[in-house]
């Protein structure tokens, strides 16, 4: 027979106990002693939490409410501000830098004060959007960095040369330069004497540049000394120039480019947009600039499709701007680097970017979802034949809209001039890198044989990236 056939056997009954007067006394005993002990712990603990109340700090509050509790728990979270000193450079790499630009088309420009000199309006304006914000008498409150006049205090040090501009100034005559050989400006001349002030200046030589910020948007900008500054944080376009030892996502920042058109200021649409693709540019460049060439030839026949060359000039800048607020979709292929400023002219315009690049970085991708406002092509899948204006052809008003939506929330980003806009935003780049900073300073310190010229490859190599076509 089973074990699970067999009958369960019936638990015996309990006997009640006999009625036992110590038991009931001893039982009794307990629960007055129970009794005793519940008041007792009680007025223990509120005395202990008196004895804490009226003996706390007096730094800090007796009571918190939760939600006072919480935020002061969020702002002791919170990391401080990083402080910034800004170096007194000599003039002539910050307004002698414009003079020179200005005096190499109009020699009248020496009769002009430094405060009245204008900086020339292009593409790598960064240098003195950002240059203006710290020199800024009332510089805004909660701006991600805080400016320090005393570099003892500073956690980071700006190095405010034009270099950008710089660059511009190098091949260009004055006038008189026949006359004075010896004034002719020099971009590299310039980019030497940099490097020779700053390696006299105790904070440099502190910690090998590494807490150092340096604006070199223009891809050949500091090309000339990029070597002795490259642990320091670099603000560029982006990499397309830079080896992975010079420069890399973990320490530097990538830049929009100051847009050269003006922005769109309708709502989003499709009604007045009646162009479906557009783009006005040089149509030969080198290096993977090349494709523009091949996708001239495929698109230029195209229905609905504009295709121009042009180069940068007023009435360039007009055509642009009509074109882009007047197409759906704006066509950015690659320059001599993987970044050019249309790409930015496209953003503010609302006009659906198209990125035909392979290894391009763009900025602030932590804070903006490119696949929501672009189109990514790779160059292999872009110059077949027809594939383009199919692929966008195929894309509904609705999902246009959305693309435009999603545009109009980030195009503050790309504001200069914005309060909240660019530099703002670059700043918080620049602070986001503090940590790091001081672990390579902290981590530079254990390697007592490191000599100058010696690589770390700490790096997020762009170039072993490739664009995925957008599906």
């Amino acid at each position: 027979m089973s074990d699970r056939s067999k009958p369960r056997k019936q638990p015996k009954p309990r006997s009640s106990s006999p009625f036992n007067p110590k038991t009931l006394t001893l039982t009794q005993s307990r629960m007055a002693r129970r009794s005793l002990l519940k008041p007792s712990l009680v007025s223990a603990l509120s005395l202990l939490a008196l004895y804490s109340l009226f003996h706390a700090s007096p730094s800090l509050p007796p009571l918190l409410s939760s939600s006072s509790s919480s935020a002061a728990a969020t702002a002791s979270a919170r990391p401080p501000i990083p402080k910034i000193y800004v170096y007194d450079l000599p003039r002539k790499f910050t307004y002698g830098v414009i003079r020179s630009y200005l005096l190499a088309r109009d020699p009248r420009a020496t009769q002009t004060p430094d405060v009245a000199l204008r900086y020339p309006g292009h593409q790598h304006s960064a240098e003195w959007y950002l240059f203006s914000d710290l020199h800024c008498p009332d510089r805004r409150p909660d701006s991600p960095v805080h400016r320090v006049s005393d570099p003892a205090d500073a956690d980071l040090f700006y190095v405010p040369f034009f270099s950008s501009l710089s660059l511009v100034v190098n091949p260009i005559r004055p006038a008189n330069a026949e006359a004075a050989p010896e004034k002719v400006y020099s971009d590299e001349a310039m980019q030497e004497e940099l490097i020779e002030w700053l390696e006299g200046q105790e904070y440099w030589r502190r910690n090998r540049g590494r807490d150092h910020v340096f604006v070199c948007q223009d891809p050949n900008a500091l090309y000339r000394v990029i070597d002795r500054v490259r642990n320091a944080v670099l603000l560029v376009s982006d990499f397309g120039r830079l080896r992975g030892d010079q420069a890399s996502l973990v320490k530097d920042v990538i830049l929009p480019y100051s847009h050269r058109i003006n922005p769109y200021s309708g709502d989003i649409s499709v009604d007045g947009r009646h162009s479906l693709l557009f783009f006005m540019g040089n149509r030969y460049r080198k290096e993977g600039g090349k494709v523009r060439d091949t996708l001239f030839q495929i698109l230029e026949h195209e229905k609905d499709v504009v295709i121009k060359h042009g180069t940068q000039s007023r009435e360039s800048r007009r055509m642009a701007t009509q074109g882009m607020h007047s197409s759906k979709f704006c066509l950015h292929p690659a320059g001599d680097t993987p970044s050019a400023c249309r790409l930015f002219d496209a953003i503010v315009s609302l006009c659906v970017p198209v990125i035909v690049s392979d290894y391009i970085e763009l900025p602030f991708e932590d804070a903006i979802d490119y696949g929501k406002i672009a189109i990514f092509v790779d160059t292999r899948t872009a110059v077949k034949p027809g594939y383009l204006t199919k692929m966008l052809r195929k894309i509904s008003k609705d999902k246009i809209l959305q693309y435009q939506q999603e545009l109009k929330k980030v195009k503050h980003y790309f504001e200069y001039e914005d309060p909240n806009g660019t530099v703002n935003e670059i700043w918080r780049q620049v602070s986001s890198k503090l940590p790091l900073i001081k672990l390579m300073i902290n981590r530079d310190k254990r390697f007592v044989q490191r000599g100058h010229d010696d690589l770390d490859c700490s790096c997020i190599c762009s170039r072993q990236n490739g664009t995925i076509t957008s599906r």
